[in-house]
């Protein structure tokens, strides 16, 4: 017995950014782009906060699933950065929408929901909790170098959210990690002290596009044939994969390596451009939204990021 989901939501800023928009003080074009990533727009925050989007997917996830913050016992984030180093953004998640429950955040960078799932089945094995809230958030629009072309372009701003409780959808779920800080990496910035000699002068995330193609590219395919497996399934019983949106080209060369048809790939990548560990989750309401998913259908799903982690997992929907 581990969980079934009972509710989505998401949440994106207003404010859009088409890729023109970037041409106009970056040395880029919407061809450049769109022939490279996939992306053609994608949501940045300008008025609003990290914590506006979790309360706000929060709070949608909750509507659908028709539970209170109050039957919540416990809040997952996953985030690389929340709006405070301390309290923890689900902290945050938790007193905007009213819950009493523990709360902490899961920084597994863009594989951040498949580990926040993982965490919560091991709640659910315990049988220490009944009903779990999770929310991916990112702000990733405030941590990218906007004079560097070759990667604030590829990123946009979003928050997913899923409710779960107590059931057997899970089928399987993989996770690794690499340890790799070099290829894809963040600094921390420090603060003031005199005798502090590590500083870093550089803040902005900073990416080897190479590397991250080559591993996600051969991870992507290998984790997915790998918890289809585990689940006791075949490929072709698969109803849709939801891959982490982080490149059109890479999701493309992973899916020429299993006997998956394409169109059973969901994409949203062209307007929300790459979200991080908020994709998954986001992709997951927009389906359920459009009332895509059907009772019984079968999600494969895959990401990677930053230490080199991978997240991998097969669900079944109920809902």
């Amino acid at each position: 017995m581990s969980f079934q989901v009972i509710g989505t939501g998401s949440a994106a800023p207003a404010c859009v950014k088409t890729n023109d928009d970037l041409s106009q003080f970056l040395d880029t074009s919407d061809e450049w782009i769109r022939t490279r990533t996939g992306i053609g727009e994608r949501h940045v925050c300008t008025t609003e906060t990290m914590s506006d989007l979790t309360e706000w997917a929060a709070k949608r996830a909750l509507e659908d699933a028709g539970v209170s913050p109050q039957e919540l016992d416990l809040i997952l984030c996953s985030t690389v950065r929340g709006d405070y180093m301390t309290p923890s953004q689900a902290c945050v998640i938790q007193k905007r929408i009213g819950a009493t429950c523990p709360a902490f955040d899961v920084n597994a960078a863009c594989s951040g929901f498949l580990y926040a799932l993982d965490v919560a089945d091991g709640y659910f094995a315990r049988k220490k909790v009944k009903k779990v809230l999770i929310v991916s958030s990112e702000v990733l629009s405030r941590l990218a170098d906007w004079t560097d072309r070759s990667t604030c372009v590829l990123f946009g701003d979003g928050a997913g959210a899923v409710v779960l409780e107590e059931g057997d959808d899970l089928l399987s779920l993989r996770l690794t990690a690499d340890g790799n800080w070099e290829s894809l990496v963040i600094p921390q910035v420090h603060g003031n002290c005199p005798f502090d000699e590590t500083q870093e002068e550089d803040p902005f995330l900073r990416m080897n596009g190479q590397d991250v193609y080559k591993f996600a590219v051969t991870n992507m395919a290998a984790d997915l044939k790998c918890v289809i497996e585990e689940a006791g399934l075949t490929c072709e019983q698969v109803d849709f994969v939801l891959p982490h949106q982080a490149n059109i080209r890479i999701i493309e060369a992973a899916a020429h390596r299993l006997p998956i048809p394409r169109e059973k790939y969901v994409v949203n990548i062209e307007h929300y451009g790459n979200t991080s560990s908020a994709s998954i989750p986001m992709m997951l309401d927009e389906l359920n939204r459009e009332g895509k998913l059907k009772k019984g259908d079968i999600l494969a799903m895959s990401a990677f990021g930053g230490g080199f982690t991978t997240g991998a997992g097969v669900l079944r929907w109920s809902k």
